[in-house]
C-alpha cells in the first residue's frame, strides 16, 4: 500500500511491465501509473484528488461506452454546464479489447497533460510510454475521430475531460493558483523559537523555511509556501449538491462552503478559563500526546483489533470531544472486537511499545516522503483489497459477479468521486474558517507565557495552562534555564524533542524530554513541519472516512477481506526522519472505518491537527462517502435515454434574459433553480415543445445559478450564468 516510489522502483516496475497485464486488469495498471505520477509531483491533495477522479472518469466512460447495460458520466452528457457531444457507434467485435484500448489511451493522454510540468515528468513519462508499447498500442495515434476505433475513443474522452477541467473552477490554467485569498498573519520563521508576531490566533499563519521540501520530497524555491487551494469551494463537484453549500463573503469575494460544520473553537484573550477553554484544551492535548512518542517509554499496548477500533459514536460538539479522546494516554473510545467474523476466531493480541506504535501511526498515515497524498493512499488501500483472494466481487455484496475490469472501473469511479468531493468540502471549509495550526498556536501561547498561576512568572490570560509533568515553568537550576539563566520563567513542555536532536535519521532518535515550549515541533520533517493550508477541518479525516464509507458500501461488508487488513513496518527501517520502530510492527484493522479512525488519530500524534479539526472531518466524510457511492451507482445501469440525445444544449450562456434549452424531450420537465449560496429561487417546469424549452431569467439578479432536475431516474445539473 504505502510503497516508497523511488526512481529505482520505477525502473524495476518498467522492466516488469510486460508481465503485469496477466496479473491485473488494465484499469489497475493505469491506476498504478496515476499513483506513480502523483508520487513524483508536488504534494497537493486537492489537485491529486481531482486527478484521481478525472482519470477514474476516463476509465469508467471508456469502459461504459462499450457496455450496453452501463451509462457514461461525461461522454454524451452535459455536466456542470459542459457538454461532451457523442453519437453512438456500433458495438466492436471484441468488447473487452476495445475497452482496454480506450482506457489506455484516455489515461495516457490525461497523464501527459496533467503531469507535463511535474518535477517527476522525466521519470513517469518513459514508464507510461513503455506500458503503451508493451500493450501493443500505437501511442502516436492522436486522432479524436472516435467513430474509427477505440484508440480514438480514448483520445476523445481524454480531450473532453481536459476541456471540462479547464472550466471547472480549479484554475488549472494558472496552475491552480488562488485568485483572491490572502493570509491574515505574517509568516512564522520555523527555525526561530517562539511566535512573537502580533497574531490573529483564529487565522492561518504561513511558515517561513530556510529550505522547504514538500510531503512528496520536492524542494521548492518558495521559502514561504502558499495556502494550497484556499478557494477550492469554487470547483465543480461529483455528488455534492448546490443545497449542500452556503456562500459567505470576505474581502468582497465569495467563499462557497460545502457541508459547513460551523466555526471551530475560538481564541479569546479576554477570558482566562485555562483548560476549560476549548481552544486551549484542543491544542494542549496535541502537546501532551507529543510526549507519548517516546521509544524509551516501555508501556506495552495491544494494537490488534481485539483492543483497537470499533468506535460506534462520535461527539457532535466541542464539549463532547473531552470524553471521546484519552487526554493523557492517547487513543479514543473504541473498544475493539473480540471475534473475527470471517474466521470465527478471536483476534490475536499484538503487544508492542506504545511509543513505537504512535510514531509508526504518524508516519504511515502522513504518507511520506514520496507521497501519493491521502486520496491516493486510499486508492492504494482499495488496490490492496482487490488483491485479496477472499474478496467476492459483487457490488454491495449482492447481484452478479463482476469481472476484474468491471469491478475496478466501478470502484475507482465511486472512490474517485468521493475523494474529489471530500477535497471540495474540506478545503472549502479550510479556506473560509482559515484556522491556525498547532505549531503556530502552541508556540504563540508559549510566547505569551502561562495562564494558570498569577504568582508565577510570565502570567498571561493568552498563555498556556500549566499541567504538572507536562507543562511547567522553567525555574532556577533547571537544565533549560540557559547559560545565563535567560530562560527562567519561560514555559516548558514535555514533548518529542524535535529535529535538532537528530543528526543522522538512520541511527538517531530525538526522544521525548523537556523542551522550551517556544521550540515545540510537530512529529514531522524539519523541512516540512506542517501542511501549507489551514487545519480546520482535517483533510485526512474527511478523505479517510469518505473512502471507508465507499469501500464498506461497495463491497457490501464493513470488514476487510478475511476480517483484517494489515501493513508491515519492519524494525529500525520504517520510520523516515528518525530511527525506528524498535521492533517489527504490523498495523491491523478489522474494518475500513477502523482504518479511517486510526488515520484521524495519527494526525494528532503527528502534531498536525487538534481534535476539533478531526471529528467534523469524520462526520462530513461519512455523508460524502455515502452520497458518492449512491450517485456513482446510478450510472451502473443504463437508463432508457439514448446517449446521443441526453445532453442539454443551453444558449446563450451566459445570458442577460432568456435561456433556451434543446433536448430530445417533449412536455413538462420539473426543475429547481438554486442561487450560488444554495437558496432555492425557483421550483417549476420547463415545457418542451419541438425539443425546445425557454426559461426567462430577466427578473433575477446577476450571478451563477444551478438548475437541477430528474429525467427518468437520472439527476441532471446545469450551471447558468446570469449577466
Amino acid at each position: 500500500m504505502n510503497t516508497f516510489r523511488s526512481p529505482l522502483l520505477i525502473a524495476l516496475y518498467l522492466l516488469a511491465t510486460t508481465a503485469l497485464p496477466a496479473q491485473h486488469s488494465i484499469a489497475r495498471l493505469w491506476n498504478e501509473k496515476v499513483l506513480d505520477a502523483i508520487s513524483g509531483d508536488f504534494a497537493r491533495p486537492t489537485i491529486h484528488a481531482r486527478n484521481l477522479f478525472h482519470t477514474s472518469v476516463a476509465m469508467y466512460d471508456a469502459w461504459a461506452v462499450y457496455n450496453p447495460n452501463a451509462d457514461t458520466y461525461l461522454l454524451g452528457k452535459t455536466v456542470h454546464g459542459f457538454t461532451c457531444p457523442y453519437h453512438r457507434v456500433p458495438a466492436p467485435s471484441n468488447v473487452q479489447a476495445a475497452q482496454e484500448e480506450a482506457i489506455s489511451f484516455a489515461v495516457y493522454r490525461l497523464l501527459q497533460h496533467r503531469f507535463a510540468n511535474s518535477p517527476g515528468a522525466d521519470a513517469i513519462f518513459p514508464v507510461i510510454d513503455a506500458l503503451m508499447d508493451s500493450l501493443g498500442y500505437k501511442k502516436a495515434n492522436s486522432s479524436l475521430n472516435y467513430k474509427r476505433g477505440s484508440a480514438e475513443m480514448g483520445n476523445y474522452i481524454a480531450y473532453n475531460i481536459i476541456a471540462y477541467g479547464m472550466q471547472d473552477g480549479s484554475n488549472e490554467i494558472e496552475d491552480y493558483a488562488n485568485n483572491y485569498y490572502k493570509p491574515a498573519n505574517p509568516p512564522m520563521i520555523i527555525q526561530s523559537p517562539g511566535n512573537p508576531s502580533d497574531l490573529d490566533m483564529n487565522r492561518w499563519q504561513p511558515l517561513q523555511f530556510t529550505n522547504f521540501i514538500d510531503q512528496s520530497g520536492n524542494a521548492t524555491p518558495n521559502a514561504i509556501p502558499k495556502f494550497i487551494s484556499a478557494e477550492w469551494g469554487n470547483v465543480t463537484p461529483f455528488a455534492l449538491l448546490p443545497s449542500d453549500a452556503v456562500t459567505r463573503q470576505r474581502g468582497g469575494h465569495d467563499y462557497h462552503i460545502y457541508r459547513d460544520p460551523g466555526p471551530p473553537a475560538r481564541f479569546d484573550t479576554t477570558v482566562n478559563a485555562g483548560l476549560l477553554d476549548e481552544y486551549k484544551w484542543n491544542h494542549v492535548l496535541v502537546a501532551v500526546w507529543s510526549a507519548l512518542l517516546d521509544p524509551q517509554d516501555m508501556k506495552m499496548v495491544d494494537i490488534s483489533p481485539a483492543s483497537v477500533g470499533n468506535t460506534t459514536q462520535y461527539p457532535t460538539d466541542l464539549a463532547g470531544l473531552r470524553d471521546f479522546y484519552n487526554f493523557y494516554d492517547g487513543g479514543d473510545s473504541g473498544a475493539g472486537r473480540a471475534i473475527n467474523p470471517t474466521t470465527g476466531q478471536p483476534y490475536a493480541p499484538q503487544i508492542v511499545p506504545r511509543g513505537d506504535y504512535y510514531r509508526v501511526l504518524a508516519e504511515f498515515w502522513a504518507d511520506g516522503p514520496r507521497s501519493v497524498t491521502p486520496p491516493g493512499h486510499w486508492f492504494e488501500i482499495l488496490n490492496y483489497v482487490n488483491e485479496q483472494p477472499t474478496l467476492v466481487r459483487r457490488i454491495r455484496g449482492s447481484g452478479q459477479l463482476c469481472d476484474p475490469l468491471e469491478w475496478a472501473v466501478k470502484a475507482y469511479f465511486a472512490l474517485g468521486g468521493a475523494m474529489h468531493d471530500a477535497a471540495i468540502s474540506a478545503w472549502s471549509i479550510k479556506g473560509w474558517y482559515d484556522s491556525m495550526r498547532p505549531v503556530s498556536a502552541i508556540r504563540a501561547m508559549a510566547e505569551r507565557g502561562q495562564c494558570s498561576d498569577p504568582s508565577q512568572p510570565n502570567f498571561s490570560a493568552a498563555g498556556l495552562p500549566l499541567i504538572p509533568g507536562y507543562i511547567e515553568v522553567i525555574k532556577t537550576g533547571d537544565l533549560l534555564a540557559g547559560s545565563a539563566s535567560q530562560f527562567i520563567g519561560q514555559v516548558k513542555l514535555k514533548a518529542w524533542r524535535g529535529p535538532n536532536f537528530i543528526n543522522n535519521p538512520m541511527n538517531d532518535v530525538a526522544g521525548v524530554g523537556w523542551i522550551r515550549a517556544k521550540e515545540w515541533w510537530p512529529y514531522q520533517r524539519p523541512t516540512f513541519v506542517t501542511p501549507p493550508f489551514a487545519g480546520y477541518v482535517s483533510g485526512h479525516s474527511t478523505y479517510s472516512r469518505a473512502a471507508a464509507e465507499v469501500l464498506t458500501a461497495f463491497t457490501g461488508d464493513p470488514f476487510f477481506p478475511g476480517g483484517m487488513g494489515t501493513f508491515f513496518c519492519p524494525k529500525n527501517e520504517y520510520l523516515v526522519f528518525e530511527d525506528g520502530p524498535g521492533q517489527d510492527i504490523t498495523l491491523q484493522w478489522a474494518t475500513y472505518r477502523d482504518a479511517s479512525d486510526q488515520c484521524s488519530l495519527s494526525r494528532i500524534y503527528g502534531g498536525i491537527h487538534p481534535p476539533m479539526d478531526d471529528i467534523p472531518g469524520r462526520l462530513i466524510g461519512m455523508e460524502i462517502g455515502t452520497a458518492a457511492t449512491n450517485f456513482a451507482e446510478k450510472y451502473f445501469t443504463k437508463t432508457s435515454l439514448p446517449d446521443s440525445t441526453y445532453a442539454f444544449r443551453i444558449f446563450p450562456n451566459p445570458t442577460k434574459s432568456v435561456v433556451q434549452f434543446e433536448m430530445d424531450h417533449e412536455g413538462a420537465l420539473p426543475i429547481k433553480l438554486f442561487a450560488a449560496d444554495g437558496r432555492l429561487v425557483l421550483s417549476s417546469n420547463l415545457i418542451f415543445e419541438g425539443n425546445q424549452a425557454l426559461l426567462d431569467l430577466t427578473t433575477y439578479g446577476s450571478g451563477i445559478y444551478i438548475l437541477t432536475g430528474m429525467l427518468g431516474d437520472r439527476r441532471f445539473e446545469e450551471k447558468i450564468v446570469k449577466l
